[in-house]
């Protein structure tokens, strides 16, 4: 039997596909070509790139259960993220991914496969909120602190900031740099908040006849987020090249 498509979930991700790749060419010219933008280092872009990070890690954690063999997608996602790294390392060393959004996604979904079994006995309101309390205490602690944003709630121990397994983890150490980085923690509690978030919405008849809306355009372009999301950076670095020679 046919798994029913949820389209406005496609829908969704699309918009914040095209935000990512808006949010990316933005970044090249500032970065690269030297487009003056202040705003773009303060908080208006701070806040365009962690909104499109929010809502397509929510998404593809209420998404975690369509689809079949969620490991072995995970894997392919995953080796993807390790071929972003690769070619980052080898061609613009100074733009280098590691640990970025897709090399994240690809473990979440591996990890799921088995933290799935311990989740599906939580009730799912609880587990939405446990994910999210988690998330708002770890949020900083890639920059050594407990807490949300601007809301600190202390430090963490310095000895945990070592190594590249810890820098996976979301404890980066001394010195790493990565111009696309999304650690284990806290991301995979927000991934988890998606998952929850699937529980409590399929529970509504309403919201799975909402879910079913087509998003012209926008549905299809979330449906293949993984190509486009693949091909989108040297797309944009092409047109750019293709506008300075000429100009």
């Amino acid at each position: 039997m046919k798994k029913e498509r949820y389209h406005l979930l496609d829908g969704i991700r699309g918009i914040a596909l095209l935000s990512i790749i808006a949010y990316h060419g933005m970044y090249d010219l500032v970065e690269l070509y030297g487009v003056p933008a202040d705003w773009f280092w303060k908080t208006p872009g701070y806040l365009w790139q962690q909104g499109s990070c929010y809502i397509f890690i929510l998404v593809s954690g209420f998404c975690w259960r369509f689809g079949s063999a969620p490991f072995r997608r995970g894997g392919i996602i995953f080796l993807w993220g390790l071929v972003i790294t690769a070619v980052t390392t080898l061609v613009v060393p100074s733009q280098q991914v590691l640990f970025g959004i897709l090399t994240f996604l690809g473990t979440a979904m591996i990890l799921m496969t088995g933290l799935s079994k311990i989740c599906d006995k939580i009730p799912a309101m609880v587990g939405f909120f446990l994910s999210f309390l988690l998330f708002f205490v770890t949020r900083n602690i890639n920059k050594h602190l407990w807490g949300f944003e601007s809301i600190i709630l202390g430090e963490v121990p310095e000895f945990l900031y070592q190594g590249i397994g810890m820098t996976f983890l979301g404890f980066p150490a001394a010195g790493f740099r990565s111009s696309d980085y999304f650690s284990l923690f806290p991301w995979l509690f927000l991934y988890l908040c998606g998952y929850f978030l699937y529980g409590i919405t399929m529970q509504i008849p309403s919201m799975q006849k909402l879910l079913r809306c087509r998003m012209k355009g926008l549905s299809t372009l979330g449906r293949y987020s993984l190509p486009i999301y693949l091909i989108h950076q040297p797309l944009l670095m092409g047109i750019f090249e293709i506008i300075r020679l000429t100009f």
